[in-house]
């Protein structure tokens, strides 16, 4: 819990994980207060084998999360992407997952691309790693800075954007979480997230703590949980964009699948909608 000094409780590292409050599928608060996802089984699993005691703090935005690691209030991040920023004061853990950034837009007869936004309002994640990246390449678009994707769909939804930028996983699961009967994927907008945990850079017994963990969690293991959380047809040797644009719906194989646009259905109604 907060206010929970690290350090060794018995044999085990006792971590202070600050998770993020809206990144599922990686990461994310239930309606009923429980941390979830991806990452939150990684490191369950990693805790199970006795050698990390995990004291999981209150669920937050990433932009909070970050100014915390920043103030040493947190000792592990999950579902993080290296940056040169973050490595000032970071180190993070080998990546166990990748997944790639689209342009998500409204239904719309043609693919459009950031190009075509120029001058008009596109929401990205505050802080996210792509942040960065889209504002650099593309500075004629109007970022709109959002705390997680959930918020920028829901503008998007509300029409105060465009298009939202963000990863593909996560675009399936908050449109599905929120209810949307369909957004427009487009093409990926040349930029990944390989996945990574994060630790102080200060504490490199930490990043090793970790790593180890990682290590002695076996492929099959690690395995059944990205396939539980991202696609259950995924095999390792996929390539992780095909795999998604699969699971949204596009029914084809290969990279070349990226500059078609597929359109998000949600299979059903969803009672915990937003």
């Amino acid at each position: 819990m907060a206010g929970v000094p690290s350090g060794w409780a018995g044999d085990a590292l006792r971590l202070r994980f600050a998770p993020e409050k809206d990144y599922g599928p990686f990461i994310y608060e239930t309606h009923e207060g429980q941390v979830e996802g991806l990452s939150a089984d990684f490191l369950n699993a990693m805790a199970a084998q006795g050698e990390l005691q995990i004291d999981t703090l209150p669920a937050q935005p990433l932009a909070a999360i970050l100014e915390a690691a920043r103030q040493g209030q947190v000792d592990l991040i999950s579902s993080l992407r290296p940056t040169p920023e973050r490595a000032e004061f970071l180190g993070f853990t080998r990546p166990y997952v990748t997944v790639p950034a689209v342009l998500v837009t409204l239904p719309s007869r043609d693919p459009q691309s950031l190009g075509d936004f120029r001058g008009r309002p596109v929401a990205v994640g505050r802080g996210y790693a792509v942040e960065s990246f889209v504002r650099e390449k593309y500075p004629e678009v109007q970022w709109t800075p959002v705390d997680d994707d959930s918020e920028g769909l829901r503008l998007l939804r509300a029409g105060h954007v465009g298009a939202v930028v963000a990863d593909v996983a996560s675009v399936h699961f908050a449109a599905d979480r929120l209810g949307l009967r369909s957004v427009q994927v487009n093409a990926a907008i040349g930029f990944e997230y390989p996945l990574s945990f994060a630790f102080p850079k200060s504490r490199p017994d930490i990043g090793r703590a970790l790593e180890d963990s990682l290590r002695q969690l076996p492929e099959p293991r690690r395995q059944t949980l990205r396939q539980h959380w991202l696609d259950g047809r995924q095999q390792s040797g996929d390539d992780p964009r095909a795999v998604w644009l699969r699971r949204i719906g596009l029914g084809l194989a290969g990279v070349a699948v990226l500059g078609l646009v597929v359109t998000l259905v949600r299979r059903s109604p969803d009672d915990d909608a937003l």
